[in-house]
């Protein structure tokens, strides 16, 4: 698949914030009982290979709770990999967490019984505090930013909801535009915060930008259906079963015919960013760069992470 290489590999700040991530799992209470697995993705090394521009490992360590936050909504609530799933509880539970995100004001007498609810799930816990220390690092903009993804994110993990529920399987057009809502997005609208500058809020929103991004996070997001589907429950969607599905082909040519939607992608958010940094302003340009290295941190990330290399979890 058409990707570039990662731009910085440094070992030993991967594993430094990989373990402090992993206590700080234990200490919200996510993946109980399974923090080896946690331990084993490398979640750390995945935000040091996609955030070279800093190698500030509390700032990086910040990115990585946000990441693994947003893991264990899919984890714990969707997936069924944490804990057994319940699709029709799903947008009950998401909705409530969503206050985790951009806190609900109840009135006095309610505001408790909020309170304990999203004290009492760890993962809520772990939204509201992976948000909290990201706020150290991030402008009111830049956290409105991230709220939005998840927003979308959170729309995206209900439309899923109901293909398990109905046993649907999408069409590929759906499918593609369930992946534009469900991707990395989340993770990469911290490019700027982490390198230490904002790009301006009126840039971020302009469609251009918007298109190319969100591309980018789609192209990445197809290149983890491929790393992943060797792991996943043959009953679970990913793009190269939709294909094979709709257009009748062996799994094979599916997962061929995948890897050129995603070059494609590729391409165009290259074709495009190259047009929006010479024409935008100078943070503009190095957004665009910190998102070509994502793309690359991600994709050696995806190539060697045990989450979808190693041994099945049983």
């Amino acid at each position: 698949m058409y990707c570039p290489p990662a731009i910085r590999d440094d070992p030993a700040l991967g594993e430094e914030v990989n373990e402090r991530l992993v206590a700080w799992a234990e200490e919200v209470g996510v993946y109980p009982g399974q923090l080896d697995r946690v331990r084993a993705a490398g979640f750390g090394r995945l935000i040091m290979l996609a955030h070279p521009e800093t190698d500030d490992a509390d700032r990086l360590l910040a990115a990585a709770k946000c990441a693994l936050a947003e893991w264990s909504v899919d984890d714990h609530y969707v997936d069924g990999e944490a804990e057994e799933a319940d699709p029709e509880r799903l947008g009950q539970r998401l909705a409530i967490a969503f206050a985790a995100i951009d806190p609900a004001h109840l009135p006095r007498r309610y505001a408790p019984q909020l309170a304990e609810t999203l004290r009492d799930d760890p993962v809520m816990t772990a939204l509201s505090d992976s948000l909290d220390n990201l706020s150290r690092y991030a402008s009111t903009a830049q956290s409105a930013r991230l709220q939005h993804a998840l927003s979308i994110m959170f729309v995206a993990y209900n439309q899923e909801a109901v293909w398990r529920t109905t046993g649907q399987m999408p069409s590929v057009w759906e499918y593609l535009m369930h992946r534009h809502e469900n991707s990395f997005v989340p993770c990469m609208v911290l490019i700027d915060v982490l390198a230490g500058y904002e790009l301006p809020p009126w840039e971020f929103a302009d469609p251009r930008v918007r298109r190319a991004f969100t591309m980018a996070g789609s192209a990445s997001v197809l290149l983890n259906d491929l790393y992943s589907m060797a792991k996943e429950d043959p009953e679970d969607t990913n793009l190269p079963r939709v294909i094979a599905a709709e257009e009748k082909c062996s799994l094979r040519e599916a997962i061929e015919a995948s890897a050129r939607i995603h070059d494609e992608l590729m391409h165009t958010f290259e074709e495009e960013a190259a047009v929006l940094a010479v024409n935008g302003s100078p943070a503009l340009a190095r957004f665009l760069a910190g998102v070509w290295a994502w793309l690359g941190g991600s994709r050696e990330w995806h190539s060697t992470t045990g989450r979808y290399h190693g041994a099945p979890v049983q």
